[in-house]
């Protein structure tokens, strides 16, 4: 009988020490920054990655906006049609990619379309996507002459790298989001 009353009693003495070491290790607090960063690193990292992506779209549509303004701004004056020899399609491309900064890639990548109507109602500004969201390429190069109303649009399909997060970024085919900046006015008297 004694031997047991030893067996229990080592049992309830053993379930003691585990008892112990199962409070002593919760009570532990060493590595527990370390164990909780790792919780939340991959959510944090992915929410600071979507924030500067969208930043870098939004930057990246206004400096398209404001080369835009900027070379419509030739057609609109005549310089565009009155240089010599007078702008193409293809150096009036080269015209905004002078203002443009290194985040775009003008040789492959940039459309140019320029057309003149003769109202502004029939002014085409939609945006030059198919059914299956991909480029539309049937772009061309009318600048018109002195009192036409031109319209100036410059496409980009900008790469969205996060499109594993689906933020609405991505409008195009091929993870890639339309930047389009338009311009329309009437060409001024020269």
């Amino acid at each position: 009988m004694s031997i047991g009353i030893r067996k229990m009693l080592r049992c309830g003495f053993d379930r003691m020490v585990q008892f112990r070491a199962i409070r002593r290790f919760a009570r532990n607090q060493n590595g527990a920054t370390a164990v909780e960063f790792g919780m939340i690193a991959v959510p944090f990292l992915g929410l600071m990655f979507a924030i500067i992506e969208t930043a870098m779209v939004f930057f990246a549509g206004q400096i398209f906006e404001t080369a835009t303004a900027d070379t419509a701004r030739l057609i609109m004056t005549g310089q565009a049609q009155n240089s010599s020899p007078p702008l193409t399609q293809s150096t009036f491309k080269d015209k905004v990619c002078t203002r443009l900064v290194a985040l775009f890639d003008c040789a492959n990548g940039m459309y140019v379309d320029v057309r003149n109507y003769t109202a502004f109602s029939s002014a085409d500004i939609s945006r030059p996507l198919d059914s299956e969201r991909k480029l539309v390429n049937n772009f061309v190069y009318q600048p018109g002459g002195p009192g036409d109303i031109v319209v100036v649009r410059l496409i980009y399909p900008w790469p969205v790298h996060l499109s594993m997060l689906d933020l609405g970024l991505a409008d195009m085919a091929g993870n890639k989001r339309l930047l389009m900046a338009t311009a329309v006015f009437r060409n001024e008297p020269y």
